[in-house]
């Protein structure tokens, strides 16, 4: 039966979740169960996308994106897939109406990353976050409000923004693997190869604005969708103040993490003030 399949698509992108984000795994957990599972089949399809212009370098890349690339069109086109991450991802594309020009946006990036190493001015920077990261916060925002489109447009900046920062701390922890490994270098006018304090604290000053713009968002989320957020948004807030009081020259050697057992506290807290009504 087709819902049997679906149920096991549906499993594919939480294990997926899981197995490559415990930090998202967890804030998702906190989403209502109405809204989990959409979350879960869009990160599987992104994580996956990344996955095949970042990790698999001994196959040919650019062949694998072209193919990946295909089968979404023909999931989304046929509302099935035996991919069964693209198969749950159609599913939820479909059911919260995810503006194609999302989806679009998103491939160009991670497109992108199979050509471009370094991003020398601040549009072709805010073009590719946009890709990358924002429209992946929109994707997300279109479940958080269930379709609605007034609180969709209400809330779209934020959702941009919150997005943004995400992706930005996550630019600043892994400088050293997409530096040295992949030889990326996203931030503009930034050299990476000599990352001062000067440097990073204008990075982080950029991100904390970001940051500022998006909890605007949080607050007026839904309750489906506010706590599992608002916990993202602590667990990153938290990485970022870690970045921020290490010195440069250790970014660039090691990657810098959030133990388990502060991510466990962040969550406590977080739930306190929730439950207060505090966000």
């Amino acid at each position: 039966m087709k819902i049997t399949f679906d149920k096991v698509s549906y499993e594919c992108s939480k294990i997926v979740t899981e197995k490559y984000s415990t930090s998202f795994a967890l804030a998702t957990k906190m989403l209502h169960s109405s809204i989990r599972g959409d979350i879960y089949n869009i990160y599987g399809f992104v994580r996956f996308a990344d996955e095949i212009v970042d990790t698999f370098h001994d196959y040919d890349k650019n062949t694998l994106f072209i193919k990946f690339e295909e089968e979404l069109a023909a999931a989304i086109d046929n509302k099935i897939s035996l991919n069964p991450i693209l198969n749950s991802f159609q599913h939820t594309f479909h059911k919260y109406k995810i503006p194609m020009h999302l989806v679009d946006s998103f491939m160009k990036s991670m497109r992108a990353d199979l050509t471009k190493s370094i991003y020398k001015t601040d549009a072709e920077y805010k073009e590719y976050i946009y890709g990358s990261a924002d429209v992946v916060g929109l994707m997300c925002l279109k479940v958080f409000v269930k379709g609605c489109d007034d609180s969709y447009e209400d809330l779209k900046e934020s959702a941009m923004a919150l997005g943004s920062a995400f992706q930005k701390v996550n630019f600043l922890r892994d400088v050293k693997a997409d530096f040295e490994e992949l030889n990326r270098s996203y931030f503009p006018n930034a050299n990476l190869a000599a990352l001062d304090e000067i440097s990073k604290k204008e990075i982080v000053d950029e991100i904390r604005k970001d940051f500022q713009e998006g909890y605007k968002g949080i607050v007026k989320l839904p309750i489906e969708a506010k706590f599992g957020v608002y916990t993202a948004y602590r667990y990153y807030s938290r990485l970022l103040k870690k970045l921020q009081d290490t010195p440069s020259m250790e970014i660039k050697s090691t990657r810098i993490r959030v133990p388990d057992y502060e991510k466990f506290g962040l969550l406590a807290r977080s739930y306190v003030k929730y439950k207060m009504n505090l966000v």
